[in-house]
């Protein structure tokens, strides 16, 4: 299995080791699982590979990126979108990694964590049953989440280099696994107007911040969006911080549209920095 490691597993082991201990336990997926590992004078000691020293250090002096080690060599986990013409980089943090994209990260980091920012979400929509759309994949937890109680879920990724950094990411295993989880690559603007009327029972609506992906805010997508659900079906639409100013401001404009385009029984969930409505 592929090791993947950040400054979050492996300075402590370098703590470890300058403490004279022989052995450390850290986990080779990012905290999912725990291991054992031996610690030598020609570095950590993995069942299947070896860190160097000095590549153990250069991994816990990057706060920023995640590594995979294959065999005794290290690489860092990025890469560029030809067709958005971004970066994209994987960005530890103590619980699940979140996404950077053109630097932007697509989870909360502070004051929560990946994590618990999607399960935050996920409850605004409890309880969740039948069919589910989530229009923005990333990097699959909210898919990944949803398809425990749901029937089905239909995820949407327009970039194909955010699947890339799924297949690395060992959080996102699930995405690829789960015969309850069909992925679509393509617009999202442009693939909701292609699903039936009334077929989904739930949306999950967490898009990229307006600066990267505004027609996802437009009134024309919260008509399509509208369509799609059944009636009484529920949506959460992901924002940002309603106690900023951008997020305030950026609240009131999407109640507006969505208040335009035919949705009722409007609730702010704050707690998940976003508003939950109803067709």
């Amino acid at each position: 299995m592929t090791i993947v490691l950040s400054h979050v597993q492996i300075a402590p082991l370098l703590q470890a080791y300058r403490a004279g201990q022989t052995h450390g336990e850290t986990s080779t997926d990012l905290g999912l699982s725990h291991t054992t590992v031996q610690l030598a004078a020609e570095g950590i000691l993995f069942e299947t590979a070896r860190l160097s020293w000095l590549q153990a250090e250069k991994i816990a002096r990057d706060e920023n990126s995640c590594f995979i080690l294959d065999a005794a060599e290290i690489q860092k986990i990025k890469t560029f979108s030809e067709l958005t013409q971004r970066a994209y980089s994987l960005y530890p943090t103590a619980s699940a990694p979140t996404l950077l994209v053109a630097g932007f990260p697509m989870h909360r980091i502070q004051h929560s964590d990946p994590y618990q920012d999607t399960l935050a979400k996920i409850k605004t929509l409890a309880p969740v049953t039948g069919n589910v759309l989530d229009t923005a994949t990333g990097l699959g937890y909210t898919a990944i989440e949803l398809a425990k109680t749901a029937r089905y879920v239909v995820t949407i990724e327009l970039d194909p280099a955010a699947q890339e950094m799924c297949r690395a990411n060992p959080w996102s295993r699930a995405l690829f696994d789960n015969p309850k989880i069909e992925q679509r690559i393509g617009d999202s603007f442009e693939l909701v107007r292609t699903f039936p009327p009334n077929m989904f029972d739930a949306i999950l609506h967490d898009p990229p911040t307006m600066a990267l992906a505004g027609e996802l805010y437009s009134l024309e997508f919260y008509q399509a969006l509208r369509q799609t659900l059944r009636t009484n079906g529920k949506l959460f639409h992901y924002i940002g911080d309603p106690m900023s100013k951008f997020g305030a401001n950026t609240t009131r404009g999407v109640m507006e549209r969505l208040k335009y385009a035919g949705f009722k029984r409007f609730k702010p969930a704050p707690q998940a920095f976003g508003v939950t409505a109803y067709k």
